[in-house]
């Protein structure tokens, strides 16, 4: 369901004629319905009732402030894989202790930034990565909450440039390693496991690969 439709032949987004928009702002343009994203993130959200849970919408996927805001005052975090992207979640008002840190790569600069601004989380790569977050953390004489992002060698069934939870994809850490990494962080000093995370593609169209994961 969204909120673009046709009155007597006539595109609207909600009640507004897109043809009055063009006119406006000029063309071309893009045009967001806050009526349709808010019904997005509702039906997704409402999925988790009665579970403890945070919705996290990704901002690689759409770094708009006003669409981040959108999310932030319904409650929504923020998904980020970057600096810049932190730097958007929090001026788009996005609670720090709603955001979560992904991505491959990060900096010490990048790391040692989300831990001043208080982040949930971040969903680690990698043993080097825990090792580079464990170092600033103890430099900065605080505790950095992660979770490892596991790679389940899982076919997602989807197009093979945006697989990545095969063991050939290059993403997290194979599952069979895991275990040895969560007890090597369980003896860390300034890292508190907090999760599991897991990313095995993007389009899926089918419910079994998440299943198998």
């Amino acid at each position: 369901m969204n909120h673009f439709t046709y009155k007597n032949g006539i595109l609207h987004c909600e009640d507004k004629p897109v043809q009055d928009i063009a006119k406006e702002v000029g063309t071309p343009f893009y045009l967001y319905s806050t009526a349709t994203l808010q019904r997005h993130f509702d039906a997704f959200d409402s999925g988790f009732t009665g579970m403890q849970h945070q919705t996290c919408f990704a901002v690689k996927a759409c770094s708009n402030l006003s669409i981040l805001n959108i999310f932030a005052k319904m409650g929504g975090g923020a998904d980020i894989v970057s600096g810049g992207e932190l730097f958007r979640a929090m001026k788009a008002g996005v609670d720090p202790q709603k955001i979560i840190y992904s991505g491959a790569g990060k900096t010490r600069t990048e790391i040692r930034e989300a831990l001043e601004a208080g982040i949930l989380m971040f969903n680690v790569e990698s043993p080097q990565e825990l090792d580079r977050i464990q170092e600033i953390a103890a430099e900065m004489k605080i505790t950095a909450r992660i979770a490892f992002r596991i790679n389940p060698d899982v076919d997602p069934k989807t197009h093979a440039y945006i697989s990545t939870g095969l063991a050939k994809n290059k993403f997290g850490i194979p599952v069979d390693e895991a275990l040895q990494e969560y007890l090597r962080a369980k003896e860390m000093e300034h890292i508190e496991i907090v999760g599991v995370s897991c990313h095995i593609g993007s389009q899926l169209t089918q419910i079994e690969p998440f299943i198998e994961a």
